[in-house]
């Protein structure tokens, strides 16, 4: 098949489609993937990349075609609207330049913002081919959660543009269950909505070639460790308020990875409420190093805010931290700490709940290590189950081959 991907983000970012456009290529297939520049979560654009650099080039047997765009800075205000504005022109301009190869057929892998559905269109027009539709983020509810848009009237229009590209998929796809209603109260699309959740990475399951990683220091004692984004819908409010009703827990020590929007904050946070002793911050490290990292954790941390949308979502670091074998502690609601307490891998709290979260970190640390490496083992076997990557790879391969079957039947 040849198959272009649109995304908003591509290798060097580190985001699942990555890995299934060179599953795909490894397979044959011929993959070509349209995407921006990459600039995600730095807010700057890679060192060796530009508005005019490398906007051609071959990984791992994927041709990547960059559109520019304005780099989303810190993710506030003018600037994230500019990177979004910038990114949904330049690609329905240039897409029908940088694909006039021809395709069998168009895969989306939608996160923010939900504009990177248009250029997939314009090459669906153009070339009269079906189009797959993946959906990782809900518009517009995730501009409301976030406070970018306030508006009821911006958000409704919104809501339009999304049930217009909604409309014209051939098939759509949701990574969480709980997305489906919302999906379907959105309007526009007219077949049925396709649970098609992340799977869980080659380096998680042993299949990766394993190579040796040096880590910096950590302390000894209990280590509860979030690694990921650190931005507002993380709510690291909770997370130190819960560090500081466990001050006088010397043994416990939360070590976080990761960078964003909100690195500085945090970074001020942790000396104005005096946890410098127990609240390391050891910045962002390469998704290949977050094994390593998972090993030496006692207990791996899943925090978002109280708003209906996270209450759907599914964060894709879930199926990691389970498939790496350490109990999960979940401060959260809906579908993600529905998971944690179904597969027994782990303790759940509700979002936004200092005091509990607290007591679940408690309640975890003084556990027998042996509980816990149970807890962690019920993790994996669960997501070898439900998560397998060669299972949705198939899955995902097998329906792209039936849409331009029964497509070519119907002609």
């Amino acid at each position: 098949m040849r198959i272009l991907i649109v995304t908003n983000h591509f290798w060097p970012e580190n985001f699942r489609i990555n890995d299934l456009a060179f599953w795909l290529a490894e397979r044959r297939h011929d993959v070509t993937v349209l995407t921006g520049v990459p600039n995600y979560p730095v807010g700057r654009f890679f060192p060796g990349y530009g508005i005019f650099k490398r906007r051609l080039e071959i990984h791992n047997g994927v041709k990547i075609k960059r559109f520019p765009l304005i780099p989303r800075g810190k993710g506030r205000g003018w600037n994230l609207a500019l990177d979004y504005l910038s990114s949904a022109l330049m690609s329905c301009l240039l897409a029908p330049f940088y694909c006039r190869s021809r395709y069998d057929l168009v895969f989306v892998f939608e996160t923010s913002p939900v504009t990177i559905g248009l250029p997939a269109l314009v090459i669906k027009r153009q070339q009269s081919i079906p189009l797959i539709f993946w959906v990782l983020d809900l518009w517009p509810e995730s501009l409301s959660a976030t406070g970018a848009i306030r508006s009821p009237s911006l958000l409704e229009l919104v809501r339009r543009l999304v049930r217009f590209i909604y409309a014209r998929c051939d098939r759509l796809l949701v990574s969480s269950r709980w997305f489906c209603k919302s999906v379907a109260a959105t309007g526009g699309y007219q077949g049925e909505i396709e649970y098609f959740p992340n799977w869980v990475e080659p380096e998680y399951t042993g299949k990766q070639k394993s190579q040796a990683v040096r880590l910096p220091d950590l302390p000894g004692g209990f280590l509860i460790m979030f690694a990921g984004n650190i931005g507002a819908a993380q709510d690291f409010e909770t997370i130190l308020q819960a560090a500081e009703q466990l001050k006088g827990e010397s043994e416990i020590h939360w070590i976080i990875l990761g960078d964003g929007r909100r690195f500085e904050w945090l970074k001020s946070e942790v000396v104005n409420r005096g946890l410098e002793g127990s609240f390391h911050l050891l910045g962002r490290y390469p998704a290949e190093m977050m094994p390593a990292f998972f090993a030496r954790a006692d207990a791996l941390l899943l925090t978002l805010r109280r708003e209906p949308i996270f209450a759907l979502t599914v964060p894709g670091k879930l199926q990691s931290y389970m498939a790496s074998g350490k109990p999960v502690i979940a401060g959260l609601d809906g579908e993600g700490a529905a998971l944690v307490l179904e597969a027994g891998a782990g303790l759940a709290c509700p979002a936004e709940s200092p005091v509990e979260l607290a007591g679940k970190v408690l309640e975890m640390q003084r556990m027998s290590q042996e509980e816990r490496e149970w807890m962690g083992a019920r993790g994996r076997k669960f997501c070898a189950e439900n998560f397998n990557r060669g299972k949705q790879f198939n899955k995902i391969e097998k329906m792209m081959m039936e849409l331009l079957e029964s497509r070519k039947n119907r002609r």
